[in-house]
C-alpha cells in the first residue's frame, strides 16, 4: 500500500491544491484585509498617528486671592513688635501654574478640555504636536460647563487644524480596549493602553452632579486631564478627567466623561456659549438595600423619588414621593446617575416617557421636560419664602479666590432680616459649600435639603467672604 501511494504523488498534491482553492473561494478562511476588526498587533500605533496631531498641549495661569494667615495675629504684641506689621493686609495675591490636555473637534480650532483645566484662568497656551503656539488673543475661551467638569476653547489659526471624531460611548463595553492620549507630568504626545473597566460611575469628584464616568485602567496622570480616550477605531468615546490614587499618580483608577456627554455640552457651549439643560422637578434618591426591603422592592434599580417640586413638570404629570422610576423613554435608568443625565440631554419642550413603579404596580407616565434655567425664578422665590434666603451660582473667579478649586457651592444674593440664616450671621458674598455632609451645587439643591431637615439643627460649611476662611455654622431651621 505504501509503494502505491509512493507511485502517484501528483494525485496528493491535486487534492491539496483543490482542497486550498474551495476553502479560499467559500470563504472558509478570509485573508485579515477584508475583516473591520483592527489588527491588535498594529492597532495602538495606528491610533496614536491619527490621532497625536488632534491632542493638544494646555498650559494655563491662574491668579488666586487667599487669606492672610497671619490676620488673626495683627495685634499680638510679639507680631508687631518683630515683624513691624501693624496694618497687615487681609488678602495675597499669587499666580498658580497648570498643566492639561485638550482635543481638537473640528477644523476651525474649537477644542474640548476639562473645565478644572481652564476654568477661571487668567492665561491660556496651547501647543500642538507640530510646534505651532498659540496665547493670548489667538486663544479665547468659547464657554465653560462646571457641573459637567468640560470646557471648549478655541485656538485662531490661518490653515484648518486635524481633528478627532466623538464616538458612540454607549456601545462601549467592559472589557474592550482603549488608548489614552495627553501630556501627563508635562510629558506631551504620551500614549497608554488599558481596556474599560467599568461604566457609569458616579460619585467620584465635584462639583458635578451630572456624572456618569467610564472607567479605564489606561495610565492616567495629572497632565492627561482633557485628553481623549479612545477605542481601536480611532473615535474618542470619553474624556479622561480624574483618577482615584492614594499617592497622587497613577494605580489603575482612572476616570473619563462618556464621549455622548462630552458631544451634546461641547455642541451647546459652541453655539450657545452655555448648556442649556432639562429638568424634571424632582429630587431622586438611590435605592439602598433598606430602601428596596421596606418598599419590597425585588431590585436595587431604579431611582426613589424623595421630593417632587410644586408646578414643575413632574408635578404636572403626576408623579408623587415614593415613587420608582426605573426607565427613561424604554431605556432602563438603573440609578439617579444616569437618569439625571438622561434628562438633562434633552431639549426642554420634548415629551418623554418614564417608566414608574407605585404600590408595586408599573406604569407608564408622560411628562413633558422642562427648562432647569427657566425653573430658577420659582425656585429662588420659595427659597426666600421659606427660608428668608437668595443666592447664586459661586463664580469660578470667587473659587480661585478662596481655594476652592473646582469644589462647588453657592454665594449668598441677599438675607431676609430675622430669617434662620441672618440669625446665624450669614451675609452678602458668603459662600455655601454643604448642608451637614451633602455639598451644594445649586439653589434646587439648597432647597430641597433645607425642606427635607425643618424644625432639626444642622451644619452649614460656608466660608465667610470677609476673611476668606472656611467654618462651619451650626443653626436651626424654623
Amino acid at each position: 500500500m505504501a509503494q502505491k501511494r509512493l507511485k502517484h504523488p501528483v494525485y496528493l498534491i491535486l487534492m491539496i491544491s483543490l482542497a486550498s482553492a474551495l476553502v479560499l473561494t467559500y470563504g472558509i478562511i478570509k485573508p485579515r484585509a477584508q475583516t473591520n476588526e483592527p489588527n491588535l498587533v498594529t492597532a495602538v500605533e495606528t491610533v496614536a498617528k491619527q490621532a497625536i496631531p488632534a491632542v493638544v498641549h494646555v498650559e494655563v495661569t491662574e491668579r488666586q486671592e487667599i487669606a492672610n494667615p497671619f490676620l488673626p495675629f495683627q495685634n499680638e504684641p510679639f507680631f508687631r513688635y518683630f515683624f513691624g506689621m501693624p496694618n497687615m493686609p487681609k488678602k495675597f495675591q499669587r499666580e498658580v501654574f497648570g498643566l492639561g490636555s485638550g482635543v481638537i473637534l473640528d477644523a476651525a480650532g474649537h477644542i474640548l478640555t476639562n473645565y478644572h483645566v481652564v476654568g477661571g484662568a487668567t492665561k491660556i497656551k496651547v501647543v500642538l504636536a507640530d510646534g505651532r503656539v498659540f496665547s493670548g488673543k489667538s486663544v479665547k475661551v468659547v464657554g465653560t460647563d462646571p457641573k459637567t467638569d468640560l470646557a471648549v476653547i478655541q485656538i485662531i489659526g490661518k490653515d484648518p487644524f486635524p481633528y478627532l471624531p466623538l464616538g458612540n460611548s454607549d456601545q462601549v463595553q467592559v472589557g474592550q480596549w482603549v488608548v489614552a492620549i495627553g501630556q501627563p507630568q508635562g510629558l506631551s504626545e504620551t500614549v497608554t493602553q488599558g481596556i474599560i473597566s467599568a461604566k457609569h460611575r458616579a460619585g467620584l469628584s465635584e462639583p458635578s452632579s451630572y456624572q456618569d464616568f467610564l472607567q479605564t485602567d489606561a495610565a492616567i496622570n495629572p497632565g492627561n486631564s482633557g485628553g481623549p480616550l479612545m477605542d481601536l477605531k480611532g473615535e474618542v468615546i470619553g474624556i479622561n478627567s480624574a483618577i482615584i490614587s492614594k499617592s497622587g499618580g497613577f494605580e489603575g483608577l482612572g476616570f473619563a466623561i462618556p464621549s455622548n456627554i462630552a458631544k451634546h455640552v461641547s455642541r451647546e457651549l459652541i453655539k450657545h456659549g452655555k448648556v442649556v439643560r432639562g429638568w424634571l422637578g424632582l429630587t431622586l434618591q438611590k435605592i439602598t438595600p433598606e430602601l428596596a426591603k421596606s418598599f419590597n422592592l425585588s431590585s436595587y434599580k431604579g431611582s426613589l423619588v424623595s421630593d417632587v417640586f410644586k408646578d414643575g413638570p413632574a408635578y404636572r404629570a403626576g408623579l408623587k414621593r415614593g415613587d420608582i422610576i426605573t426607565a427613561f423613554q424604554g431605556q432602563p435608568a438603573d440609578n439617579p446617575s444616569i437618569l439625571r443625565n438622561d434628562v438633562s440631554l434633552t431639549p426642554p419642550g420634548t415629551q418623554v416617557t418614564l417608566t414608574v413603579e407605585r404600590n408595586g404596580a408599573k406604569r407608564d407616565i408622560s411628562v413633558k421636560i422642562g427648562n432647569l434655567e427657566t425653573q430658577q425664578t420659582a425656585i429662588q422665590k420659595t427659597l426666600r419664602e421659606e427660608f428668608g434666603l437668595t443666592v447664586r451660582p459661586m463664580s469660578a473667579d470667587e473659587a480661585n479666590r478662596y481655594g476652592l478649586g473646582s469644589q462647588s457651592g453657592v454665594a449668598v444674593v441677599a438675607v431676609s432680616p430675622g430669617s434662620p440664616f441672618a440669625r446665624a450671621g450669614f451675609q452678602k458674598d458668603d459662600i455655601i459649600l454643604q448642608i451637614g455632609n451633602n455639598k451644594v451645587d445649586s439653589a434646587a439643591e439648597l432647597l430641597t435639603m433645607l425642606r427635607a431637615l425643618k424644625g432639626r439643627d444642622i451644619n452649614v460649611l460656608a466660608v465667610d467672604h470677609n476673611s476668606g476662611q472656611s467654618t462651619v455654622v451650626q443653626m436651626r431651621l424654623p
